[in-house]
């Protein structure tokens, strides 16, 4: 099948990006080359989403700089852009509200596009319908995702199982798997995952990639480097701003992640 004739397809992957590394990019090479591979889609866009400042994550650094850094790595990509949406929002906003924003800017995009094409006198020679064909599909959303991520959905109140569905039942989910882990079996346990598993891309790592953006900063905390696994913009622009301490390590420390307190505030209002 040619690319003409193909889904077009847009990969969105949200997270702490703290820092963003050279892994999290790969992650958009990893899943746009399978998706290629079974010959139905050609991926058009890849969205990174920085998580909001909100989310209460042990060591978040402000979003303006997380949002900073993937801009300075991603500078190096004709395919990848940074959105800062989430993380302008003024809480945490849920991962599937995200996914709905974005299908909606790609809805109102396709529909500028459409309007744009009808407005034009068309070419010599083509009907109108050919003319606007390759604007008439709506991409579609798929998350992209580290295979670890599917075990998050059994957390106890870390997910709304109504969000689990909407997520793997209207936009599908890309997992690159880690080494360790078995996205196979986090699949089978989950009774809703077995259900919409035609949704779910598994896409095996050739080559281990295990850079952990933890690890990371716990060597740019003790002043050892970073290089290689980091692009060299990022590891100026966290030199000059002097992000990664110590401090900045015990940022959130003891406080529960947002969707834990939100579902804690709703189930026990009168606890403190």
């Amino acid at each position: 099948m040619s690319m003409k004739s193909r889904i077009p397809l847009i990969l969105l992957a949200c997270g702490s990006f703290n820092p963003i590394t050279n892994m999290h990019m790969r992650l958009f090479e990893l899943a746009r080359d399978h998706l290629h591979q079974t010959g139905q889609y050609q991926v058009i866009e890849g969205i990174m989403s920085p998580v909001n400042d909100d989310y209460r994550k042990k060591g978040l650094v402000p979003a303006r700089h997380r949002v900073a850094m993937a801009k300075l790595a991603l500078e190096t990509s004709d395919w990848i852009r940074v959105d800062p949406w989430e993380s302008e929002q003024e809480t945490w906003t849920e991962t599937v509200k995200v996914l709905r924003h974005h299908y909606n800017e790609s809805l109102r995009l396709l529909q500028y596009k459409k309007e744009f094409i009808k407005n034009k006198q068309p070419l010599e020679g083509s009907t109108e319908n050919s003319l606007s064909s390759h604007y008439t599909v709506l991409p579609e959303l798929k998350l992209l995702c580290g295979a670890d991520f599917l075990q998050t959905f059994q957390t106890p109140n870390l997910w709304k199982k109504e969000h689990v569905k909407e997520i793997v039942e209207k936009f599908g989910l890309v997992c690159i798997s880690r080494a360790g882990s078995d996205p196979a079996q986090y699949i089978s346990e989950s009774e809703l995952l077995t259900k919409f598993q035609h949704n779910i891309f598994l896409v095996k790592e050739l080559i281990q990639n295990e850079i952990s953006a933890t690890q990371i900063r716990y060597a740019l905390c003790r002043g050892l480097s970073v290089k290689y696994l980091v692009p060299d913009s990022v590891i100026s622009y966290i030199a000059h701003h002097n992000i990664y301490t110590e401090e900045s390590e015990r940022k959130n420390e003891g406080d529960l992640l947002q969707p834990l307190r939100l579902h804690n505030t709703t189930v026990n209002p009168l606890n403190d």
